[in-house]
This record gives C-alpha cells, structure tokens and sequence, in this order.
C-alpha cells in the first residue's frame, strides 16, 4: 500500500511537470512546443525549462499534504528530486 501511494505521488509530479513545461510554454513562447523545445536544447536552457515546469509540483504537493495523504505527498517530493537530478545530470554532460 506504501509503496503504491509513493508510485502515485511520483507519477503525478512527473505530470505534473510535464504540465507545467506545457503550460511555461503556451503562455511565454511565442513558437510552438516542438520548435521551443529544439530552440531549448540548441541553446542549452532545456534544463530551465524543466526547472520552472517543476514549480507546478507545489500544487498536488500541498494538495495531499491537506488531505493527509503523506506518502502521496512524498511521491511527489521525490518526482521533484528526481527531476533535479535529471536536469543537473543533463547539464553537466
């Protein structure tokens, strides 16, 4: 059951990123989400992108820390720290 709670927790704020790249994108680029994404990694501020996508995970974070789902809420925080990893993994290499 733990472990399932984590699951869903992490899940949702890998969407919960992903949405917030989406939205970061429809709302501040004037081009479409292909040609910002290629702009992106050409000009090396991919890593930015995500970065302000994460902070869409405060949402389902203080959600299910409201609705006293922990480990919901820690899947979450770990999605978070994942994608940080990720991105300072990509920026280095």
């Amino acid at each position: 059951m733990i472990k399932q709670n984590l699951l869903t927790g992490f899940l949702t704020g890998i969407a919960a990123n992903i949405a917030g790249v989406m939205l970061y994108i429809a709302l501040l680029s004037e081009a479409d989400i292909d040609t910002t994404l290629q702009n992106a990694v050409a000009n090396d501020y991919l890593g930015k992108i995500i970065a302000l996508g994460a902070i869409l995970n405060f949402l389902p974070f203080f959600v299910f820390l409201k609705k006293k789902q922990n480990y919901h809420a820690r899947g979450v925080l770990l999605a978070t720290v994942f994608v940080a990893i990720a991105v300072a993994i990509y920026k280095f290499i």
